[in-house]
């Protein structure tokens, strides 16, 4: 497959799980029907947003409640591949923290991979509400690429972002199309969203795609939106800047395989 198309959805999520749902699968239907995406891409936790541990414990979900579930029915219902940019998840046993993963789905419903954020956000931006996600969210251990019909996908989450050593290990074992959903704050958005989404594509001569939160869908922690697709050379293709909504652009394989050529970056490490 030379091309595909994919799309990215910009959301303002809340607590409100079903609300959440409803708005999912409105942009979806347009990002499958109208932009005729393969696959849609959702931002960083679409389906729920908390304010406090006990919030968050309370709104998570188990892989067989009714989050996954939705998912599964709009891939086969739009015939289209859907990156759940997120999920808080519960563990199959009863603990006092959860996980934040993407999962990726086929358009036949399938679950095909899922990536546990392994770089949790435990910040003091802003300082009136420091971010510390560790008191939330179990830290996940692996890189994931998942192999596909539209080549190799590899997954990461918001915070990684700020460690190119993964992004390396993905495009090092593959990757040619880096998703990184995103509910960046907007202090650290305004300072190094634009640097840092760039900087990871030209990197890695991949196609980075980010989808992202806007607006405040916790009291005092306002989000940067600024969703955007970015080809291997470092140019943005497509971007909505605030508001939920949907962009979308078509991936060049061809593209990516004559960047890694003509500029061999990839190959010509030195230090493993």
């Amino acid at each position: 497959m030379s091309s595909i198309r994919i799309a990215a959805i910009q959301m303002t999520s809340t607590n409100d799980t079903q609300a959440n749902l409803a708005q999912a699968h409105e942009l979806i239907q347009e990002a499958a029907t109208q932009n005729k995406a393969d696959l849609v891409a959702l931002p960083e936790t679409f389906s729920f947003i908390g304010s406090t541990p006990a919030e968050w414990l309370a709104g998570a979900q188990r892989m067989q409640d009714t989050t996954v579930e939705s998912l599964r029915e709009w891939a086969i219902e739009f015939d289209v591949w859907i990156l759940a940019g997120s999920v808080a998840l519960r563990g199959p046993k009863a603990s006092n923290r959860i996980r934040n993963t993407s999962l990726l789905f086929s358009n036949e419903g399938e679950l095909i991979a899922s990536y546990d954020k392994i770089h949790l956000f435990d910040a003091d931006y802003p300082i009136e509400h420091p971010n510390r996600e560790s008191k939330v969210f179990i830290a996940g251990k692996r890189p994931v690429v998942a192999k596909t019909p539209f080549g190799k996908l590899g997954l990461s989450i918001c915070y990684d972002l700020r460690f190119p050593e993964l992004f390396r290990k993905l495009s090092s074992a593959g990757a040619e199309i880096i998703f990184t959903p995103a509910a960046f704050t907007e202090v650290t958005g305004k300072a190094h969203w634009d640097v840092l989404t760039r900087a990871r594509a030209i990197e890695n001569q991949v196609y980075l795609v980010a989808p992202a939160q806007h607006g405040s869908p916790a009291p005092g922690r306002p989000t940067f939106g600024h969703t955007r697709i970015i080809d291997p050379w470092g140019r943005v293709i497509a971007e909505r800047l605030q508001g939920p909504g949907v962009v979308w652009a078509d991936i060049d394989f061809d593209e990516i395989a004559r960047i890694r050529q003509t500029l061999p970056a990839l190959k010509n490490r030195r230090l493993k």
